[in-house]
């Protein structure tokens, strides 16, 4: 995870492509493109890169962070909210690789010899890193030891609220 986190800033903040056109060269970042896309008046695009590229991935991060985290011991919260938090990684999990799809589509697609190009930049490759890092550290993190975890803090931790139910 901490690797996950630490490539999301160049994911971010480096170009994801770079576009050649009629000799002009643009770099795009993801959150360059989603800005271009919004000021031009393509909003559900522009929501779709936020979403997938930039909040997605955050929260992936963020929650796989805070399961480890309580199965460590380190935090202690609720056997209900671990379970919905460990349900939401899950399946955050199965939107993790759309950025990298379409980039790798575009790149097949636009290549227009001297007219077009579109080539993947150094970002596409530090989120291909985080996206396949945190595919990995969710494939590997084990659930059962959220309920050791609970099991070795006692039967009070296990009681329920009447908000709970």
């Amino acid at each position: 995870m901490l690797a996950a986190g630490a490539l999301y800033v160049p994911a971010n903040l480096l170009p994801i492509m770079t576009v050649v056109e009629l000799g002009e060269v643009t770099e795009n970042t993801i959150v360059g493109g989603m800005l271009s896309f919004w000021r031009s008046g393509a909003y559900p695009i522009a929501i779709v890169i936020f979403t997938a590229s930039i909040l997605i991935p955050l929260l992936k991060i963020v929650a796989l962070s805070w399961l480890c985290l309580a199965a460590t011991g380190k935090l202690h919260p609720s056997p209900k909210m671990l379970g919905k938090l460990y349900w939401f990684t899950e399946l955050l999990g199965r939107w993790s690789m759309i950025d990298i799809f379409v980039v790798g589509i575009l790149v097949a697609l636009v290549q227009l010899g001297n007219y077009m190009s579109i080539t993947p930049g150094p970002g596409a490759l530090a989120f291909a890193g985080v996206v396949v890092l945190t595919m990995f550290a969710a494939m590997s993190f084990d659930p059962r030891l959220l309920w050791d975890r609970l099991d070795i803090l006692g039967p009070d931790s296990l009681t329920f609220k009447k908000a709970d139910l």
